[in-house]
This record gives C-alpha cells, structure tokens and sequence, in this order.
C-alpha cells in the first residue's frame, strides 16, 4: 500500500478500499482510486490528475491534461471549455502486488512519465494492468501547491485540541 505525500487528509475507508481492490481484480498488478471532476477549473488545473478507464475499470491513461476533452464542449479553444462531465481525478492511493512492483522498482522510466512526471504511467507502459474504482468517500483536499497547504494546516490546526 502507498498513499501519496499529498493526500495528508485521505480517509482510512479509502485506504482500506484501495487495499480490497487487488482480491477483486486478481490480473491487475496495481490498484487505485478515482473520483469525479467538480468543475472546469479543476479539469484544467495540471496539478489535479485525471484519469481515463475502460469498460471494465482499467486505467488507459492518466494525465495532468484536461482528459476526456470534449471538443464540442470549447469551440473557442482551453479557455472556452464549459463541460467536465465524466472527467474524473485520481486520488493517490496505490495497492501493489509485489512481483509488479518489484518489477516497477527495476524499469527506468518511460517517455510518458518523464514528460508527464507521473510515475503511474510506467506502469502503463510497460504493460501492468492498473485497476481504477470510483472512491466510496470524497478524498479530502490534497496538497500540490502553498495555497493548498496552508488551507490543509489550518483545517488540521482546528481539529486540534
């Protein structure tokens, strides 16, 4: 199991449902979670990953780029874009079966990750089939920049006695 440095407010029901995952899905070697996009701003913030899946739940591509894009949704262009309906962002939360991620340990990285500097991506690469539920919870804020931070510490700050 990993949990991602910037999900510090990850509920346990969450990591507990990451971990189930694998016994579910025994040819995946990797498991994880995702969760609905809220708005357009969030499907064009690179710091929020997104995540396309397939019919049966495997991760085709994980991205910091506004995916699926709705072409008729922005016929002016990024800006214009007005539709996030089925976008969904991933929540970072992994559970591993061990030879794959011996195996992941071993693989330098891919062109893919190095351009989107997500190391999920070499996995996808190199073929290991990731599984993506939907989160049963929402994820709680993540931390990706100072703003984000410092609106984590005060709501950590208020749950202090």
């Amino acid at each position: 199991m990993n949990v991602q440095g910037d999900e510090p407010l990850i509920p346990p029901a969450l990591i507990s449902q990451v971990a189930s995952l694998l016994d579910a899905h025994p040819k995946a070697a990797i498991g994880t979670l995702a969760t609905p996009i809220a708005s357009v701003e969030e499907l064009l913030d690179s710091n929020a990953v997104k995540v396309v899946t397939d019919a049966r739940g495997r991760a085709l591509y994980f991205s910091r780029a506004p995916i699926p894009w709705n072409r008729d949704g922005a016929p002016a262009g990024l800006a214009s874009q007005r539709d996030f309906g089925g976008a969904r962002r991933h929540v970072g939360g992994y559970a591993y079966r061990g030879g794959p991620l011996l195996q992941l340990a071993e693989l330098p990285p891919g062109a893919l990750e190095l351009r989107e500097k997500l190391e999920q991506l070499r996995a996808l690469e190199h073929g290991l089939a990731i599984v993506v539920a939907e989160a049963l919870e929402p994820p709680g804020p993540d931390v990706n920049t100072l703003a984000d931070l410092e609106h984590v510490t005060a709501l950590l700050t208020r749950r202090m006695p």
